[in-house]
């Protein structure tokens, strides 16, 4: 009989951080096994319906000229709060006549949908390039109207003022603080702790929020240097990156900014970069995050039994002094507690003998 094969992500812990469509997330990486940490940093809540319809009245009065549809969700708020209120018809009008640009294929199926046409995107699925693309031609008195998406993007609206059109806003629904800021504090100590192997953003101000709960509790750098070295983050796009990537972090980006193109290469990084296998005198390893097993026997080690197991298991078999074992792990330790620590991680691994000690030299796991 065969032995069940183990899930990818089993032995990984994975941090997500968004509110909407978590729970496709979180079903996607249980079903590989990884253990899920859910501590939204914001929350996607409707916006002032009234200031909404008073939105939607200016663009009808304006007759615009351009429209930068942002999200498939936003759209799809701004139709139907605009049908509840009796302005759909005239809207729909009014944009069939508008050169509308979207900013990814969310926001054209919202469009399409509804049976209006858009005329493409930009370079890339963000703001920034729909705007790049309308100031390609001159927009001195043209109307636009954007879409935004959850909060204000003053960078593009600025842009287009100061080129000489006029810029109506259309906020359809908001991003808020989450009100549960002590599970996002847990996660941000988890992640600073190395608990977790990998953290997952899907938009800009969820990161901003995210590191602003950190500085609160006076966390950051201690944040910054975990995402820069043990702790991976994925984001769903540049836009997403941009916090991250300003902070010195380097985050996983997708070709496809999609759900499932994240999750999939999140998925394969973890199981490509953070899993060992070796040959060894004490049967077959294989460290998979907290995950050890030697010939089928396995056993969870704690986050720095993890770091200085996986140091000795690369080294390929070559003996590790305690100073060079010390000053490898993620906290350096000096000799004497490298010596405690090797005894710890003896005890915790399903065959002790794979770290061995070499008389005066150091340390080494027989790797055949």
């Amino acid at each position: 009989m065969t032995r069940p094969s183990t899930p990818s992500l089993a032995g990984f812990r994975v941090g997500l951080t968004n509110d909407r469509r978590s729970q496709e997330y979180i079903d996607a990486f249980e079903r590989r096994g990884a253990e899920v940490l859910h501590a939204p940093t914001i929350r996607t809540g409707t916006g002032d319906d009234p200031a909404v319809v008073a939105e939607t009245r200016a663009v009808l009065a304006a007759r615009p000229d351009i429209l930068l549809a942002s999200t498939g969700y936003g759209m799809r708020r701004w139709l139907e709060l605009s049908d509840e209120e009796g302005l759909l018809e005239p809207l729909l009008s009014t944009l069939a006549a508008t050169r509308i640009l979207v900013r990814g294929p969310k926001a054209r199926g919202a469009v399409r949908a509804v049976g209006l046409e858009d005329q493409g995107t930009g370079e890339h699925e963000t703001m920034t390039s729909l705007v790049d693309r309308v100031l390609q031609h001159d927009v001195r008195d043209a109307v636009v109207v954007v879409q935004h998406a959850g909060y204000l993007d003053e960078e593009a609206t600025g842009r287009l003022r100061r080129a000489g059109a006029t810029v109506l806003a259309v906020s359809p629904y908001r991003w808020r603080h989450h009100e549960d800021v002590a599970a996002v504090l847990r996660l941000v100590e988890a992640v600073c702790a190395r608990t977790v192997d990998a953290l997952t953003f899907t938009s800009a101000p969820a990161v901003e929020a995210f590191f602003a709960v950190a500085a609160r509790h006076g966390l950051v750098e201690t944040l910054h240097e975990a995402l820069r070295g043990d702790v991976v983050t994925a984001c769903v796009g540049p836009v997403t990156a941009a916090p991250l990537q300003e902070a010195g972090v380097d985050p996983l980006v997708p070709e496809r900014y999609r759900t499932g193109a994240l999750i999939k290469l999140l998925c394969e990084h973890l199981v490509e970069a953070r899993v060992v296998h070796a040959r060894t005198a004490e049967g077959a390893v294989e460290l998979r995050g907290r995950h050890v097993s030697v010939d089928g026997t396995g056993a969870t080690l704690t986050p720095n039994q993890v770091a200085l197991f996986r140091v000795l298991l690369e080294a390929q078999g070559r003996t590790l002094s305690q100073v060079e074992l010390g000053q490898a792990l993620p906290s350096p330790l000096d000799a004497h507690a490298v010596e405690m620590a090797v005894s710890r991680v003896r005890r915790a691994l399903p065959a002790p003998g794979l770290i061995r000690t070499v008389r005066k030299r150091g340390y080494r796991v027989p790797v055949l």
